[in-house]
């Protein structure tokens, strides 16, 4: 009679451990087939592509542009992958103290 109480909730485990078991391999079947290209590509950017600006740090991309991120990690908010160079999103940077008069 015991036995037959337990065999509901035994079952379910049985079946809870066979899902995590099979998410587990998917997961890692996912993660040996993910291209090493893609994992290469964000570890480290371009050095001709790279700045050192006193008291802010390394800077990626062309910081001469609007749309710069001013960080060493992304170069932009409109092409983050770069390059910049031919971008076609390029529009200079507006300086501070230049108004425009007509």
């Amino acid at each position: 009679m015991i036995a037959v109480g337990f065999l509901p909730s035994l079952i379910s485990l049985w079946a809870i451990r066979k899902t995590h078991a099979r998410s587990r391999l998917r997961l890692r079947q996912a993660a040996m087939n993910f291209p090493a290209m893609q994992r290469r590509q964000n570890l480290r950017p371009v050095e001709g592509d790279r700045y050192y600006l006193e008291g802010v740090g390394y800077l990626i991309g062309d910081i001469s542009c609007k749309f710069n991120a001013r960080s060493g990690y992304m170069r932009c908010a409109v092409n983050p992958e770069g390059p910049c160079n031919g971008c076609r999103h390029y529009e200079p940077k507006e300086l501070a103290g230049s108004e425009k008069r007509a």
